[in-house]
């Protein structure tokens, strides 16, 4: 265990027991005037976001890695607003749930409580020191950050945004830390530092949220990869489908709750997918298909099993042909990664069947799986989308960071 981590696991700690009893309007305040901070210090986040792609750009990183990593103006002015709306969500932290009175008379209750100390490890997506250090803080909890080397001078320049602004407003720096030493042995070390964190979230690419579950024995929240369908049911609007298709496939193509594959009715397909293709190909995405999608398209490749497990993260997409919506539903539970899935129909009943017969955290019916996300949910940000069941389930935002605990008034009733 490295001296790093046990001095950052005491500050948390003990910023944890501060949070949990701070004031609302305290947390609000602080908030605000980090989002404020945010965008007074664009130039500056920039210069040290740019040290970062230039590193990246010498090591080869591809363009869709290197999307996540760069930042913009309007990208920060968005990480900004998304604090802002986070101080203006209620507070979570001493909600009563329910209330009642046993037999003997004891009132009993159930209150939100804060996690307490939440470590972070993710890949190169700054934006996730900021979401996170916003959601963790009002949920009343310090959060323990460690982001992939690749964007090391963005996160280390965020981080000391964060903790200028919680001196501003006499927090401690505790609250947010983040793990300068990126080495492999520290990483390991943080999935095992059970005596200071309470609960250990990945965000990322496959291979580190295996390596976390793999590894941990902290408790570990799921966050998983992004391997979405839409499938386009025969009683479809057809415009409406291919306008969702590419927003779902290009608006973002890196990101977990792109669209990755398209099922087509068998009904349909003649008509849909010469469609389809010219408006992908006018986006320059390559299509691979089935045989059966190949008979109606001009371009693309025989897509192969591994085609239907991947998460291309880029500029691909994969289209298969099917008998119905039962075939459907079968090919998204046997590829599906539970993270969001579209059904897009005219047909009430098509679409309560994919409602009710589709597991994943996200289900839509008639809109694009890019809306998997906190803040179009209304959350201010999100930390990651669970795709595990317990302890959350979706996009993790404030209520999501918190557990609970019974609180229990008597008038000095003893057990008989």
């Amino acid at each position: 265990m490295t001296e790093e981590l046990i001095q950052k696991g005491k500050l948390a700690k003990e910023a944890a027991h501060f949070l949990s009893f701070v004031e609302t309007t305290e947390k609000n305040r602080f908030l605000l005037g980090l989002s404020a901070a945010l965008l007074e210090k664009i130039p500056e986040i920039l210069t040290e976001n740019e040290k970062d792609i230039q590193i990246a750009k010498a090591k080869g990183m591809n363009a869709n890695l290197l999307d996540r990593l760069r930042l913009t103006p309007a990208r920060i002015e968005a990480i900004a607003e998304g604090v802002r709306q986070t101080s203006q969500l209620p507070d979570p932290i001493g909600e009563v749930l329910q209330m009642w009175k046993n037999e003997v008379g004891l009132q009993i209750g159930k209150q939100r409580v804060p996690l307490g100390v939440i470590g972070m490890i993710y890949e190169a997506r700054p934006n996730v020191t900021i979401d996170a250090a916003a959601l963790c803080l009002k949920s009343g909890n310090a959060v323990i950050l460690r982001g992939g080397s690749d964007a090391f001078y963005s996160n280390l320049a965020l981080t000391k945004l964060v903790q200028a602004t919680l001196k501003a407003y006499q927090f401690p720096i505790g609250c947010v830390q983040l793990i300068e030493d990126t080495s492999r042995e520290t990483v390991l070390a943080l999935m095992k530092l059970n005596r200071y964190l309470d609960v250990l979230i990945p965000r990322g690419g496959a291979q580190l949220i295996q390596s976390v579950l793999n590894h941990a024995t902290v408790p570990v929240i799921e966050t998983g990869t992004g391997n979405c369908h839409v499938y386009v049911d025969q009683h479809a609007d057809l415009e409406m489908a291919e306008k969702i298709i590419i927003n779902g496939k290009c608006s973002r193509p890196s990101v977990c709750n792109a669209t990755e594959k398209v099922l087509v009715h068998e009904k349909i397909a003649k008509d849909f997918l010469p469609l389809l293709e010219k408006s992908l190909q006018q986006e320059q995405v390559e299509i691979r298909g089935d045989e059966r999608a190949l008979t109606y398209l001009q371009q693309g490749k025989l897509a192969t099993e591994e085609d239907w497990q991947t998460e291309y993260l880029g500029p691909i997409i994969a289209i298969k042909v099917v008998a119905d919506s039962d075939e459907a539903i079968a090919h998204i539970h046997q590829y599906g990664t539970k993270h969001s899935e579209a059904i897009v129909t005219k047909d009430y009943g098509e679409s309560r069947k994919f409602h009710r017969q589709v597991d994943a955290a996200a289900v839509y019916v008639n809109a694009s799986t890019r809306f998997t996300d906190g803040f179009e949910f209304g959350f201010g940000a999100e930390i990651g989308i669970s795709t595990q069941k317990l302890h959350v389930r979706g996009p993790i935002g404030l209520n999501e960071l918190t557990s609970t605990k019974y609180i229990i008034f008597g008038e000095g009733q003893i057990r008989e």
